[in-house]
């Protein structure tokens, strides 16, 4: 079983082997004009985002950050392979290229980063006015291990959340019966058969927002 047709997947060797060992890049599925990223909700938000193809729903809430990632494996890191509680539906949110360097334009770093602001009230300054907040966190191998590379995440809130979830979103994917069947795979140490979205290096459209988010 692998995902929708529109979402292709590869062995996993294959995936590490080409990427990055160290260094921030975004990694993710992507098309000329799309990319995919993922967010992980229980089963009320997911079944209502799936149905209606945005978010939203009595369970849903627009009045906190909420927080994509577009590395499938981060994302399996920070869900427990959708094990964790309320994070038990992993859903591929697929976006246009432009609507997210959109939301890149406006992302500042959740702490201070002296190579990026002037100085720390700078930071201070653009944190107050932004609703888009920027991590690089170490990226993960399927067991969960930290990896030498970076991987983004962003959190959204207010009018741009809102613009995401009811104006941005493509289409959303359920993918958390291809996830319970990997995860089979990474129990049973069996990483030869265990297979990923086929995620590649992101190249900025928009060479001007890089000076920002610090990639590289």
């Amino acid at each position: 079983m692998t995902p929708e047709k529109h979402l292709p997947v590869e062995g996993y060797a294959f995936f590490r082997d080409r990427l990055p060992t160290s260094g921030r890049h975004i990694v993710a599925y992507q098309t000329d004009e799309n990319i995919v990223v993922y967010q992980a909700y229980n089963n009320k938000i997911a079944d209502w985002a799936v149905a209606n193809q945005k978010l939203g729903g009595p369970a849903f809430s627009y009045n906190r950050m909420s927080w994509i990632k577009p590395n499938f494996l981060w994302m399996m890191y920070r869900c427990g392979w959708a094990s964790k509680e309320n994070q038990e539906r992993v859903l591929a949110i697929t976006v246009r290229k432009t609507d997210w360097e959109g939301i890149l334009s406006h992302a500042v770093f959740s702490s201070y980063q002296p190579d990026v602001y002037e100085t720390h009230e700078n930071w201070k300054q653009q944190l107050a006015a932004s609703e888009v907040r920027l991590q690089w966190d170490p990226a993960h191998d399927p067991y969960g291990a930290k990896l030498g590379r970076k991987a983004i995440q962003i959190g959204m809130k207010g009018s741009i959340l809102q613009q995401f979830g009811t104006a941005m979103i493509q289409r959303i994917d359920d993918v958390t019966e291809f996830v319970k069947l990997q995860k089979l795979h990474v129990d049973r140490n069996d990483l030869a058969h265990l297979l990923v979205p086929k995620e590649t290096v992101y190249t900025m459209m928009d060479k001007r927002i890089l000076p920002s988010i610090g990639p590289g």
